[in-house]
């Protein structure tokens, strides 16, 4: 039977870099000693109140159809959150309630996106951009930051990408796998251009709330882009909901009614009892994030210390996020024979850091999402493995 070109298109040339990881999440629940560093799922439970309160609104009947952007109250409350949070004046209007971070990010791209355009993404980029952009038939065109300036953004790096088939500027901030959070210059730069070359701007916030030093610098910070600003959210990392799928665009209203159109057809809605827990989430559950956030610093540091004691290493020391960016060079081997390697002889999967992007090729991306004693062990396990390649 024959199928939608579609489907080679979504597949993206990145996808198998999961195969590892869904390995070793089988051998994991089979009861192998694995140690899975590979995902960025967090291992805290959702805070107890916030189920609680998923638990009521069902019991109180919320389990029918609901507004397709979603309830009122939660609309109202992340316009005024991201309002406090940037200056930017937006009201529930603004906002459209989706399935989840990635959800948004695909909604925005068949929006905005045709045969023939081009999409901008800052690279290294998550995996499934690739996709994202190239569904609706649009080419991804990566502006590639380079590890050896930080993975930073200049100005003459983005403005030669722009052509005059260039439709949207997609870019992570903090970044997923670097870690690297724009500072307002940078946000300057990509707010400029977009002006300049009337272009879209898709600014993904999802790691906003964990940047461990400094303040978050929100795209919509910067003036006159009201009107070509899609602002992508998530509870998902922040707290500890990945398994409930509640994210959120912020965009300008028009934008928003052609989401809607889309979501109508896609998901008819997210469940009320979703969005109530989400909501009481953002009003009464910022100690849980707080702690959460220092949890994620502390294993950062720690991580960081203990990769920068073992010869060959070179971690990179991420600005926010869940993520740690390791240069393995120096060990001789490829990413993809490192990581296979490493999970046969520990049982500790690391993820082959070049499927997001060639300026990542070297690298292989560390989640710091279990607990303590694992990433503990999983430090001591790719150590004795890293000093036996060096006695080979």
């Amino acid at each position: 039977m024959r199928f939608s070109s579609l489907t080679d298109r979504v597949k993206g040339d990145a996808a198998d870099v999961w195969d590892l990881n869904n390995l070793a999440k089988a051998e994991q629940r089979n009861g192998k000693d694995v140690i899975v560093l590979s995902v960025g799922d967090p291992n805290f439970a959702t805070p107890k109140p916030i189920i609680d309160k998923a638990l009521q609104a069902m019991q109180e009947g919320d389990t029918h159809y609901t507004a397709i952007c979603g309830h009122e109250p939660l609309l109202e409350c992340i316009a005024q959150r991201h309002q406090h949070l940037s200056g930017q004046t937006v009201e529930a209007g603004n906002v459209i309630i989706t399935s989840g971070a990635q959800n948004a990010l695909f909604a925005c791209s068949l929006c905005m996106l045709d045969v023939g355009d081009e999409a901008i993404v800052l690279q290294p980029m998550y995996v499934t951009y690739e996709a994202t952009v190239q569904t609706p038939g649009a080419t991804l065109v990566p502006v590639v930051l380079s590890p050896e300036n930080g993975f930073r953004l200049e100005r003459e790096m983005l403005e030669s990408a722009i052509t005059e088939r260039t439709r949207a500027i997609f870019y992570a901030s903090p970044s997923n796998p670097t870690g690297v959070a724009l500072q307002p210059d940078e946000l300057a730069i990509i707010a400029e251009l977009a002006l300049k070359n009337d272009l879209w701007i898709v600014a993904d916030e999802v790691y906003a709330e964990f940047v461990f030093e400094g303040e978050f610098h929100p795209m919509a910070s910067q003036s006159g882009i009201e009107d070509r600003l899609i602002t992508i959210g998530s509870m998902s990392k922040s707290y500890a909901m990945s398994g409930w799928r509640l994210g959120w665009a912020i965009a300008p209203v028009e934008m928003i009614g052609n989401l809607d159109k889309l979501a109508l057809c896609m998901l008819y809605g997210i469940p009320g009892f979703i969005q109530q827990a989400s909501l009481y989430a953002l009003q009464h559950c910022e100690q849980d994030l707080n702690r959460m956030r220092d949890i994620y610093r502390k294993r950062r540091d720690d991580l960081f210390d203990a990769f920068s004691k073992i010869d060959k290493l070179e971690p990179l020391m991420p600005d926010a996020g869940m993520f740690m960016m390791v240069d393995i060079s120096k060990t001789g081997m490829t990413t993809p024979d490192f990581t296979w390697s490493l999970y046969e002889s520990t049982g500790v999967s690391v993820l082959d850091a070049a499927a997001f992007g060639a300026s990542a090729k070297g690298y292989v991306r560390v989640s710091y999402t279990v607990s303590d004693d694992e990433l503990k062990e999983a430090c001591v396990r790719i150590k004795k493995f890293v000093e036996g390649l060096c006695d080979d």
